[in-house]
């Protein structure tokens, strides 16, 4: 199985450094010897072994590690499902059923946008900081921080072991902010 990442992008990847991770995590359509696929991609630098199971059918695929720092990658080809979960074994033997934060949608919509470039919305206190929300039917929670400066930003805390490796935000082009949803991350976790 060929990926068509390249070594540089991957350990930018792996580093904190790539600006936009969801341009490479989560689901992408790709050309696979000639014919449609999905690569499947996710940065789980505490997994040992990965699959992804489709949400409809329950077909387990396992996932293959193309970088030691927990780079993973499935391909799937003849998969009409865009829903899929994730499960790994980690380090200490633990399986763990996992979602990938990058398939999430904003929380920003047209609207905030449009105003927040007009400089009139005077509620971004609803969009900026942490949320609790749930996105087809997996609770998490939703940072959102505005550091226009920043070439990186990452969420740490107790739900991933203080590891910003797996919680890279992206950033919203023109705005400054940057935002990811971290599943599983609830109310009284430190971060």
């Amino acid at each position: 199985m060929n990926t068509e990442i390249t070594l540089s992008t991957i350990q930018s990847l792996v580093d904190g450094n790539l600006e936009n991770p969801g341009s490479l995590l989560g689901s992408h359509a790709i050309n696979y010897r000639g014919r449609e696929a999905r690569a499947i991609r996710t940065l789980q630098p505490e997994a040992q072994s990965m699959w992804v199971i489709e949400t409809e059918t329950g077909e387990r695929r396992p996932m293959r590690r193309l970088h030691p720092g927990g780079f993973f990658e499935a391909i799937l080809e003849n998969s009409r499902s865009q829903q899929y979960r994730m499960q790994m074994i980690d380090k200490q033997g633990n399986e763990i059923e996992t979602t990938e934060p990058y398939t999430t949608p904003s929380v920003l919509t047209d609207f905030d946008r449009y105003l927040l470039g007009e400089g009139r919305h005077f509620d971004m206190y609803n969009r900026l900081g942490a949320h609790v929300r749930v996105v087809d039917g997996v609770a998490g929670t939703n940072f959102a921080v505005w550091a226009p400066n920043a070439r990186a930003v990452q969420v740490v805390g107790d739900f991933n072991g203080w590891d910003g490796r797996r919680h890279a935000a992206q950033v919203h082009p023109n705005l400054g902010i940057w935002e990811i949803f971290v599943p599983g991350a609830s109310v009284g976790e430190k971060y």
